[in-house]
C-alpha cells in the first residue's frame, strides 16, 4: 500500500489530463453550431492543479453584448423584438465521450500503477 500511494504522490496529473482537455476542445469546436464560426473558434481550455484535485475549464471567448454566445446557443435567447429562440444542447453531447474517457484513463492509472 505504501509503495502504490508513493507512486500515486509523484504521478504528474496534468500531463494525464492535457489530451483529454485537447480532445474537449476539438469536439467543442466541432459540436458548436456554425454562422460565422467565431463562436467555435474562441473555445480555449484551461487546466487548473491545486493540491489534491485537478480541473479542466473549457472556456468560449465570443461574446454578444457582453453574454457568452456559446450558452445563448446552448440555452436559447429572447430577442429584442420579444421573441425567443430555442436553445440547442450541444455541449453536454460533445463532452459525454470526453468525461467517459477521462472516467477510463484514470481508472486505467490507478490500476496499473
Amino acid at each position: 500500500m505504501e509503495s502504490f500511494l508513493k507512486r500515486m504522490q509523484h504521478l504528474d496529473i496534468r500531463s494525464l489530463v492535457e489530451p483529454y482537455a485537447q480532445q474537449g476542445l476539438a469536439a467543442l469546436q466541432a459540436a458548436t453550431p456554425r454562422d460565422s464560426g467565431l463562436t467555435a473558434e474562441s473555445w480555449r481550455y484551461e487546466i487548473e492543479t491545486t493540491g489534491d484535485h485537478v480541473v479542466i475549464r473549457w472556456l468560449n471567448s465570443n461574446l454578444h453584448d457582453g453574454f457568452p454566445v456559446a450558452v445563448m446557443l446552448q440555452y436559447g435567447y429572447g430577442t429584442g423584438t420579444g421573441g425567443y429562440v430555442q436553445g440547442r444542447d450541444y455541449i453536454n453531447p460533445a463532452l459525454r465521450p470526453i468525461f467517459d474517457k477521462i472516467a477510463d484513463g484514470v481508472w486505467k492509472v490507478v490500476t496499473t500503477s
